[in-house]
C-alpha cells in the first residue's frame, strides 16, 4: 500500500468528522506441516491481504471496518462505514517519514525447501521412537508466518514492519499395561530458519517422549494443602493466566480485574517482580512495534511486590491519560487492537533452585503445567499439572499424575517464599475476545509456601 493511498484514506476520515483515524495494512503468508506416525497428515499454505480502518470519536467510542479489497474505492467505502454518524471536519493529515521495523531473521523460512522442513519432523519422530516400544504415537508439527505490515494514523504515525515467526511442536503418546500418558514440548521464535541450528529438534522431541514415559510409572498425585515448587522449566503459564490478564488495562477499566484500583499497593511478595517485555530478542511474543505503531518496551508491572502499572493500548491509555505501553495487539487486519501481553515473566531472584527443593520437607515439584481456568475478577484459578514429582525430605522422589493446582493469583504471589536464579520460557497462542496472538512467558523456580493440590493419592509417610 503506497503512501498516497494511505494519505487519501486518512484525509477522507478527517473530512467525515473523525478526530482520530488509523489504517492497518497486512499481507501475510502461512505454511505448515504435520507429521503423524511417520506420515504426512496435513500440509497447509495460505496467503491473505487486507486493511482495517479504525476511527475513535471525541468520547472514545470506536468504529472498525475492514476489507480485503485494496482498491482506493473499497478503502474509501470502509472509511465511510467506520465514520458513519460522525459530524464535523478535522484538519489535514501529514504522515511522517516511515519508521521501519523488522524481525531478527537471517534465513527467510519461505526460501527454505519444504523437504528441509519435513526432514525436521522426521528427525523428531525417529528420535522419540528410539526411546522404547512404549511409544505408541508421535505427532510433530512445523509452522511459519511471514507478514508485511503498514500502520498509519491521523497524528502522522507511519510504521512499516516485516514480521517472521517459526514454531515447532511435538506430542508423544506412551502406553504400558493399559496406562496411557502424553508428553508435549515446543519451541518458537521470531527468527528465521536459523532457529533450527540454534535449537536442535532432537532435544525438543526427547523432552516430549521422556515426559510421556516418566508419567507411565507415576503414582496418583496426593491431595491437600502443601508447599509447591514450580520449576523454571514449567514455563510462565501461572503468571500469564493467573496474573497477566488481570494487568491488561481494558480488563482493569471494566473493573473485571482483581488488580483494579491497586496501583501503588503491595500485591505480591517483595521477592516478586513481574515484567512484560516485547523487546526480548527472538522470543515468540517479540515485535519491534505493536499493532498501533507504538514502539514496544520493557514494562515493569509489579516491582518487588508493588503494583506499578498496567498494559495499555491507545484507547485505554486515552481513558487513563497515560502513554501507551506498546501492548496494542491484534490477530489480523480483521480485528481491532486491544491490550495484550507480549513476553511476560517473573524476574529471576537470587536463590539456588536445588537449594529451594532441599528446604522442602514434604511437597510437590511441578515441572510442566497443563491447561486451566482463571477468573480475572477474583484471580481464582485451577491448573492441571502435566509433569509433577513428590518432594520428600528435600529430595525429588516419585513422579505423580493427575495433579491439579487450585488457588488465587494474588494470594499465591504473596505466598512466594523463594525465587530461583534461573528462568524457563514457554510459548503459546493467547486467546482473548476471539483473537489469538503469539506470546512467550517465563518464570524462575518458585517456592509457594502453601497451595491446594488436587489428586487421588496421598503423601507417603516413612
Amino acid at each position: 500500500m503506497d503512501k498516497i493511498t494511505i494519505n487519501e484514506v486518512l484525509r477522507e476520515a478527517a473530512r467525515r468528522g473523525a478526530p482520530f483515524a488509523e489504517i492497518y495494512y497486512e499481507e501475510k503468508n502461512n505454511f505448515g506441516l504435520v507429521l503423524e506416525d511417520g506420515k504426512i497428515e496435513k500440509v497447509s499454505q495460505g496467503y491473505e491481504a487486507g486493511a482495517g480502518i479504525r476511527v475513535i470519536d471525541e468520547k472514545g467510542r470506536t468504529s472498525y471496518a475492514y476489507t480485503n479489497d485494496l482498491s482506493v474505492e473499497a478503502l474509501l467505502k470502509a472509511v465511510k462505514i467506520a465514520a458513519l454518524g460522525l459530524q464535523g471536519t478535522y484538519g489535514t493529515v501529514e504522515l511522517k517519514n516511515p519508521v521501519v521495523g523488522k524481525s531478527e531473521w537471517e534465513v527467510k523460512p519461505s526460501e527454505v525447501p519444504a523437504e528441509e522442513k519435513l526432514k525436521l519432523l522426521k528427525i523428531a519422530d525417529e528420535e522419540i521412537r528410539k526411546l522404547g516400544p512404549e511409544i505408541r504415537q508421535v505427532q510433530a508439527g512445523y509452522g511459519e508466518v511471514e507478514a508485511k505490515v503498514a500502520i498509519a494514523n491521523s497524528e502522522g504515525t507511519y510504521v512499516e514492519m516485516e514480521k517472521t515467526r517459526v514454531r515447532f511442536s511435538v506430542q508423544a503418546v506412551a502406553e504400558k499395561d493399559g496406562i496411557i500418558q502424553t508428553g508435549y514440548d515446543a519451541l518458537g521464535t521470531t527468527k528465521g530458519f536459523e532457529t533450527f541450528k540454534e535449537n536442535k529438534v532432537e532435544l525438543v522431541a526427547r523432552a516430549a517422549g521422556e515426559r510421556a514415559l516418566r508419567m507411565l510409572s507415576a503414582e496418583p498425585a496426593p491431595s491437600g494443602e502443601m508447599p509447591v515448587v514450580m520449576a523454571g522449566e514449567a514455563g510462565g503459564t501461572m503468571i500469564h493466566e493467573a496474573s497477566g490478564h488481570g494487568l491488561e488495562a481494558d480488563i482493569v477499566q471494566k473493573r473485571m480485574s482483581v488488580y483494579a484500583g491497586k496501583k501503588g499497593q503491595k500485591v505480591a511478595s517483595p521477592l516478586i517482580t513481574v515484567v512484560d517485555d516485547g523487546t526480548v530478542p527472538g522470543k515468540y511474543g517479540t515485535v519491534p512495534y505493536d499493532d498501533e505503531g507504538n514502539k514496544t518496551k520493557k514494562n515493569v508491572l509489579i516491582d518487588k511486590g508493588v503494583l506499578t502499572g498496567y498494559m495499555y493500548d491507545r484507547l485505554t491509555a486515552m481513558k487513563d491519560n497515560v502513554e501507551p505501553t506498546g501492548n496494542g495487539r491484534r490477530e489480523s487486519y480483521q480485528h481491532k487492537p486491544i491490550p495484550r501481553m507480549t513476553n511476560t515473566y517473573i524476574a529471576p531472584g537470587e536463590d539456588d533452585p536445588e537449594k529451594i527443593i532441599r528446604e522442602v520437607k514434604e511437597g510437590l515439584l511441578v515441572k510442566k503445567m497443563g491447561g486451566g481456568q482463571v477468573d480475572t475478577n477474583t484471580g481464582d484459578f485451577v491448573f492441571e499439572v502435566s509433569e509433577g514429582y513428590l518432594i520428600e525430605d528435600g529430595q525429588v522422589t516419585v513422579p505423580v499424575r493427575g495433579a491439579t493446582l487450585t488457588g488465587n493469583g494474588p494470594e499465591v504471589l504473596n505466598n512466594v517464599q523463594a525465587v530461583g536464579n534461573d528462568l524457563g520460557w514457554s510459548i503459546g497462542t493467547c486467546g482473548k475476545d476471539g483473537q489469538g496472538v503469539p506470546v512467550s512467558d517465563a518464570q524462575p523456580t518458585l517456592l509457594i509456601g502453601n497451595l491446594v493440590v488436587g489428586g487421588t493419592g496421598r503423601i507417603r509417610r516413612k
